[in-house]
């Protein structure tokens, strides 16, 4: 802006001066043949250059043929009287117009004009100048453009496997076309309610419908008699669980409630926890070192991070236990019974890779039990998004679409099995798992969990146990620390001594792309 403001003032500094002289030149000539210029004259040449070529004529008329040129003084004259003002008017037009073309070519300049930079940023220059002047820097996409998660790989990258992001489900979706699409008009959703008469009130009874469809198709939970709650993933419902489950402490007089879970846990558990300080709850650690009666209990079955097949390790009257059920879904475990606990938790992002929607949600048996934990999130965050339940609901909807195909139907439609998410997510693990246990023992310095297998009752058939998480152990004697092992050979883990476990351990993710994947197992496997 301040280069097309400088050009701008350059402009109608050159008209001024060449266009005095062009003026001048010609009144000049006209003085030749008929008299040196008169004061008039003069005056008017002024006000044409003073104005860098602008209209210093003003009130033109057309009145019978004569132009009447009213001065600053108010007085007119004939235009006959003065032929010389025909030559400022045409003059004035003429530097008018010039002054136009230019500043239109100052403005048009890529390098000035800010159309042209905003332009740039969407659609970057693909000349070989261009492409040679933003090496290093970032490409750029249209405002609009969606985020796409983490940026691919290369060979000399850092493969970030800390967080289970779950992006390798992305090549399922791109296949099953508007099956899980869904248009949202800007009228809808924009009351706080959905169902003023259920338990919990912001929950869409769509997204509802659809839970409690796909855990009959799977069997892995059991939906009647339950309550469904709707949380910002499945992490707010883990909050409200603990919320709901702790003993009134008004006075500040009673102890806070231990919360506790058997090593190696889920690293967020105690970090959740403890980040607010609540004096209802606390982090209690181990479970299998716990001494008491009361306490909450987070079972998380399969278990982040080692995929173990969890059943609560402590018994009381006065305890009680959250379910974390994430990873209990066909394409990571076989789903050997259908699980009644009083709280289980699930979220869109472990079961379909969903994790950009922030959505999870609880089957509660107990009422008080679901009041409570709905009047939490009611307070922390006043309900859940309804959009993004809307396209949970859609999305659901489209997993249990696949399995509901009838033999007649499967026969007569060649893509309806490729449409179909569990059969999809259990190839890739099996895949994944077969690669990263040939890649430690390539190695020769890393060991992982035995494999196990169970009757698997979703696909009536036998089925090996394969984790969203792999629980890698370093066995060189010279490595205590198996991260930073791994960190210096370009690839990011999460710490065995953030599950409450030695740091020989590491926790992978084995849910990334296929290019980030692909390279870690051939990264690992030259490891010496």
């Amino acid at each position: 802006m301040a280069l097309l403001k400088r050009r701008l003032i350059d402009a109608r500094e050159e008209f001024q001066a060449n266009g005095r002289g062009l003026v001048r030149r010609m009144l000049a000539s006209a003085g030749d043949s008929g008299g040196a210029p008169s004061r008039e004259e003069e005056h008017a040449l002024a006000a044409v250059t003073a104005n860098g070529g602008g209209a210093a004529l003003r009130g033109e008329q057309l009145r019978g043929g004569m132009v009447s040129v009213e001065k600053a003084d108010g007085r007119s004259r004939a235009a006959g009287a003065t032929p010389l003002l025909f030559i400022a008017i045409f003059v004035s037009v003429a530097l008018n117009v010039a002054l136009a073309h230019l500043l239109h070519r100052y403005a048009s300049h890529p390098a000035a004009s800010p159309d042209k930079q905003h332009d740039t940023c969407v659609h970057p220059d693909t000349s070989r100048e261009g492409e040679a002047a933003r090496v290093g820097e970032p490409k750029y996409r249209s405002a609009s453009a969606p985020s796409t998660g983490k940026p691919a790989v290369t060979q000399d990258s850092v493969i970030n496997l800390d967080h289970g992001d779950p992006t390798m489900f992305e090549a399922f979706w791109r296949e099953t076309g508007d099956a899980a699409e869904i248009v949202i008009p800007g009228w809808q959703t924009m009351s706080y309610f959905s169902d003023v008469s259920n338990v919990c009130w912001f929950l869409e009874p769509g997204f509802d419908q659809q839970v409690r469809r796909l855990h009959r198709t799977v069997g892995n939970a059991a939906v009647d008699g339950y309550h469904v709650l709707v949380g910002t993933g499945s992490t707010q419902l883990f909050m409200a669980a603990l919320y709901a489950l702790s003993p009134p402490n008004a006075d500040g007089a009673g102890e806070p409630m231990s919360v506790v879970s058997t090593a190696p846990y889920y690293s967020s558990y105690p970090a959740v926890t403890d980040f607010l300080q609540s004096g209802l709850f606390r982090w209690g650690g181990d479970a299998n070192s716990f001494e008491g009666d009361s306490y909450i209990e987070l079972v998380c079955s399969p278990n982040n991070p080692d995929g173990a097949i969890r059943e609560a390790a402590l018994s009381s009257d006065a305890g009680k236990a959250v379910h974390d059920l994430a990873y209990y879904w066909p394409q990571y475990t076989p789903i050997t019974r259908r699980a009644d606990h009083d709280i289980m938790l699930f979220t869109v992002s472990k079961s379909t890779g969903h994790a950009g929607t922030r959505i999870g949600w609880a089957l509660v048996k107990d009422r008080e039990v679901a009041r409570r934990m709905t009047k939490f999130v009611e307070l922390n965050t006043i309900g859940v998004s309804k959009d993004s339940q809307l396209r949970a609901a859609k999305v659901l909807k489209a997993v249990s679409d696949g399995y509901d195909v009838d033999e007649e139907d499967e026969r007569s439609s060649s893509g309806a099995r490729h449409h179909r998410l569990f059969d999809f997510g259990r190839r890739k693990m099996v895949e994944r798992w077969s690669m990263l246990r040939a890649a430690a023992a390539a190695s020769g310095i890393f060991s992982l969990p035995e494999e196990t297998t169970g009757h698997c009752n979703f696909g009536d058939e036998t089925a090996a146990n394969n984790p969203a998480f792999a629980w890698l152990r370093c066995d060189r004697e010279d490595v205590e620390d198996c991260a930073g092992f791994l960190r210096g050979h370009k690839i990011l883990t999460r710490c065995g001594s953030q599950f409450g476990a030695d740091r020989r351990y590491v926790r992978v993710s084995m849910l990334d792309r296929d290019d980030a994947f692909d390279f870690f197992v051939r990264r690992l496997a030259s490891l010496k």
